[in-house]
């Protein structure tokens, strides 16, 4: 075959390949890249939906700097996510070595407790929770068989936030199957050898078990963090899509909705966006820098 011959098919595939991709391609441009760049020209102006956009510059990101209500929407989805996600992720972990011990009927309760993850992000579960912590609810039902009168709590500015994130530390689900597959990769010869030495088990947990997942812990953290920034629909349906009571429920991701669908202020939604999406992407350096100290590879 000459080297014209080879170039020719090449070519010939090389063109078939991008007439598979152009459905992508068009999807892409069209549903990702195209509202991207719109929202990033929408970020510096005055733009109410009703009217042409007005192009004023940095006034939206200087506005945030006098927001308060967006002030106490960052301080609530920080608190959001910094304590549902290491419970969700040791709800994940302890129920993953449960399962690892080899009980019978493993793919089956794989897919009961993975489920949550599917459904929790729904509009009927976040119904449902709201009113499983309503004054009439089963919480408060079980408070009541032990003489404990209950509140409504998703009510109360005390407590509402700490419903939410119960809910998102029950959606522990995806991250026990990744769990759960990382503990099968473990060597059982590592653990064998422990049980030689006289290791315990919380030492063979703390020195072989929890090392050897630090890779998985950390690609769990990583994703868990990014969604529970972007977390909206339980916060909407449990507060009904007001953030109350007394904004103790108002994630950003609600006030952003609020002020961009609600006020019609979608210029300064837009920079509200694209401030969310520094902060997912800053903390999302810092936890791989700070990956260095505690992730241990196999080959290191």
């Amino acid at each position: 075959m000459s080297p014209y011959t080879r170039y020719s098919q090449r070519r010939r595939d090389a063109v078939t390949g991008y007439l598979f991709l152009t459905p992508w391609l068009i999807g892409l441009v069209a549903i990702t890249l195209g509202p991207i760049l719109a929202s990033l020209y929408l970020a510096f102006t005055d733009y109410s939906l009703l009217r042409p956009p007005e192009w004023v510059g940095l006034a939206n990101f200087q506005e945030m700097l006098s927001d308060r209500r967006l002030h106490k929407s960052l301080l609530v989805t920080f608190q959001y996510v910094f304590i549902s996600v290491p419970l969700q992720l040791l709800m994940a972990l302890g129920l993953a070595i449960v399962l690892n011990k080899g009980i019978r009927g493993l793919g089956f309760y794989r897919s009961v407790f993975y489920l949550p993850s599917l459904l929790a992000g729904s509009v009927s579960i976040a119904i449902l929770w709201r009113q499983i912590f309503g004054q009439e609810g089963l919480v408060n039902d079980v408070l009541a068989k032990v003489g404990i009168e209950g509140q409504s709590w998703v009510a109360h500015p005390d407590f509402a936030l700490g419903t939410l994130i119960l809910l998102n530390g029950w959606t522990f689900g995806a991250p026990m199957v990744i769990f759960l597959a990382g503990l099968r990769q473990i060597p059982a010869s590592y653990y064998e050898a422990a049980a030689v030495d006289g290791a315990g088990r919380w030492t063979t947990f703390a020195h072989i078990t929890l090392p050897l997942l630090t890779p998985i812990i950390f690609f769990n953290l990583v994703l868990q963090v990014i969604g529970a920034f972007q977390s909206f629909t339980q916060a909407f349906v449990v507060s009904g899509g007001t953030g109350g009571p007394a904004d103790s429920t108002l994630l950003y991701t609600l006030y952003l909705y609020d002020e961009g669908f609600g006020s019609f202020h979608m210029g300064y939604a837009s920079a509200m966006a694209w401030v969310l999406l520094a902060i997912i992407a800053a903390l999302t350096a810092i936890n791989f820098l700070f990956a260095k100290r505690w992730v241990f590879y196999g080959d290191e």
